[in-house]
């Protein structure tokens, strides 16, 4: 039986019509809108706890009130509508919702079968026109069991078999039965590049080009080589005036711009022209200080480095420039490009001034324990000697830092008023390796109770299925 959550949903989706956002540019135009709309909630008022509110702040027996699915207020004995759900927070400890900015639930689900192998478009080098959100399915197990560690939005992004793999997509971790109707409203874009072994690999094996890093770096700037020409040709050129009989003028530019779109060209565009977020999977430093060259040569931004193993070894420089390190705590040595990493790379990455340093998961296990990955990252530079990690600051690993690398930090990220009611209720420290998410909202919504499997979602996959508590 489907528990009011997707009762909820299917009402709210229902009533949903096409997000009309203006576009940036013709080059990122969404012919497939978001239909995502949150689900109508009383207001909630969450008390005594202890909040860890993104920006920094610990506040102790304070109170969370949401309403109209924003955050209306973090305080001291905060006032509430009469028609609240009053959430007893003694004991309980209150945070942004997580935000995964690399995952590859829906286009590589459960089961974990060829059928479902939809992340890597292995067919050439360069598949800039590829999308990740046409290969998501919504009914994958993962984004429930993502819900229940305190995941309430993530970017699915392509695999790294290719030099450019293709758009991502940032959802809202809400069941729905397209994923338009998770797709976050008005998040960028994310462009995913790979460097190093990967595309080398796959291709060189194909006895085709990149078969080595010079070929990787050479397949790079060729296409935005393409994409800078696209750009000039497609910009409005100055209207020419042409002599008409009588005296009069013409403006016809016919010819003068233009051509025949091209859909690979339009994300390599986008990106150029900053609307669409570069994200690069990157493990060593040297590799990362020649793809923040190439970032330069051709006018783009570098959003975020993903695995990054060696990011701890430029910390400065991806701080100087605003690039985020989105990082794994401990995962390394299993291919030649991962060996050097360390256990403090993320305190490390986190250490200077403007720093952006995530903790991500790449897997559809990490994914449900971000909470206790950022808690190795803590206990490691403990263990190094360094300056103590506060719970207040390692939170922003999860959520703040996160929320900008994909350029919805206006939108969700911290628990400040106006901003998505998107939070986790924790059962205690969310650094503790005993930490539970209790309950989920998203938008002001109860997305998840783990005291009420009426409120726990269940793909429709897993209907009918025999399932232990």
């Amino acid at each position: 039986m489907r528990h009011r959550l997707l009762a909820g949903l299917g009402l709210a989706l229902a009533c949903a019509h096409p997000a009309s956002a203006p576009a940036a540019s013709r080059f990122v135009q969404d012919p497939y809108p978001s239909t995502y709309r949150p689900i109508p909630s009383a207001p909630v008022l969450i008390s005594h706890a202890t909040v860890l509110d993104g920006t920094g702040r610990r506040l102790d027996d304070a109170d969370v009130l949401l309403a109209d699915g924003r955050v209306v207020a973090v305080g001291n004995a905060l006032q509430a509508p009469a028609d609240a759900v009053r959430v007893d927070g003694r004991g309980k400890w209150v945070t942004p919702g997580i935000i995964d900015v690399h995952s590859h639930l829906g286009v590589y689900p459960s089961p974990g079968v060829q059928a479902h192998g939809d992340g890597n478009e292995m067919t050439a080098p360069v598949t800039a026109n590829v999308w990740a959100e046409h290969s998501v399915w919504p009914q994958d197990p993962g984004f429930a069991a993502a819900l229940a560690g305190g995941v309430t939005a993530m970017q699915v992004l392509p695999g790294s078999a290719n030099l450019v793999g293709g758009r991502g997509v940032t959802l809202k971790n809400l069941p729905a039965t397209t994923y338009q109707a998770m797709k976050f409203p008005d998040a960028p874009w994310g462009l995913k590049m790979a460097c190093g072994e990967n595309p080398k690999r796959v291709y060189g094996g194909k006895g085709t080009a990149p078969a080595t890093r010079m070929g990787n770096v050479a397949g790079y700037r060729a296409a935005f080589i393409d994409a800078s020409d696209y750009i000039a040709k497609n910009t409005a050129a100055p209207v020419k005036r042409k002599r008409r009989f009588g005296g009069g003028d013409n403006g016809d530019s016919s010819g003068d711009s233009g051509g025949k779109r091209d859909l690979k060209l339009d994300t390599l565009a986008g990106a150029i022209q900053g609307d669409i977020r570069v994200h690069i999977h990157c493990y060593r430093a040297d590799e990362m200080a020649t793809m923040l060259d190439l970032a330069k040569e051709f006018g783009f931004r570098v959003a975020a480095f993903h695995h990054g193993v060696e990011a701890y070894k430029l910390a400065d420089r991806l701080a100087a420039e605003g690039v985020c390190g989105a990082l794994w705590a401990d995962w390394w040595g299993f291919k030649m490009e991962a060996f050097d990493g360390i256990q403090e790379n993320i305190a490390l990455v986190d250490r200077p001034a403007n720093s952006c340093a995530i903790v991500h998961s790449d897997s559809p296990e990490g994914i449900q324990r971000l909470n206790q990955e950022a808690a190795k990252v803590i206990a490691s530079a403990r263990r190094a000697g360094m300056d103590e990690i506060t719970p207040e600051h390692a939170i922003r690993w999860l959520t703040a830092n996160a929320a900008r690398a994909l350029g919805i930090e206006e939108k969700t990220g911290t628990l400040e008023p106006g901003k998505m009611a998107d939070v986790v209720v924790w059962n205690g420290n969310p650094f503790s390796s005993y930490a539970l998410a209790e309950k989920v909202y998203i938008d002001g919504f109860q997305a998840y109770d783990r005291a009420d499997r009426r409120q726990q979602p269940l793909s429709d996959f897993m209907l009918g299925q025999e399932v232990q508590p």
